[in-house]
């Protein structure tokens, strides 16, 4: 884990976290590689459902994927805030803030998938999911102490950037095997 000098950061100012580059790409060739085929096999095969209208709907689905990963983490002296784009606010309910202030504990919960994931808890015990996707992880969880009196010691990052890598060479092979079935799609049409 790269290691956070507190005093890097001026306290008045807002520091930014986006979503991983290498993430935000990874996700987004992946939804292209397994919706981009279907309006063309849609039309090889004669299925019931529109070429077209199954095109507008992927490109619906991948607007909404694209507006997800444009996540953004907003931290200063004040508190954490977890925020959309304009454009999207109104599908993710506008994300959410916590004041420092407000922050009594970090905990952490088990995924489905067998990995663990860390819930900011608010005075009101409300939980909020510390985002973990964010580039620059090693620095939010410096902030958050700096901030605050919440041991982030043990954290780690949700996913490693190997995983994504590996995930990103497959999605690549996908899309190749697009390209084939795409381009025979055509000369059945």
């Amino acid at each position: 884990m790269v290691e956070y000098s507190p005093s890097a950061a001026t306290p008045t100012e807002t520091q930014v976290f986006h979503i991983s580059p290498l993430i935000r790409l990874t996700l987004l060739l992946l939804y292209l590689s397994l919706m981009g085929p279907l309006p063309f096999l849609a039309d090889a095969t004669d299925a019931a459902v529109s070429p077209m209208l199954l095109a507008v709907g992927i490109g619906l689905g991948g607007l909404g994927i694209y507006g997800a990963l444009g996540q953004r983490v907003e931290v200063d002296s004040d508190g954490i805030r977890v925020a959309y784009p304009v454009w999207i606010r109104w599908l993710f309910r506008g994300g959410w803030q916590l004041p420092w202030r407000e922050a009594q504990a970090l905990r952490p919960r088990s995924t489905g998938q067998g990995g663990i994931v860390y819930y900011f808890v608010g005075a009101d015990q409300q939980a909020y999911l510390l985002p973990m996707r964010v580039s620059g992880f090693a620095r939010l969880l410096g902030l958050v102490e700096t901030y605050t009196d919440l041991d982030t010691q043990d954290i780690r990052p949700l996913a490693q950037p190997w995983m994504y890598f590996i995930l990103l060479g497959f999605t690549l092979l996908l899309l190749l095997v697009d390209g084939w079935t795409i381009t025979t799609a055509l000369q059945m049409g």
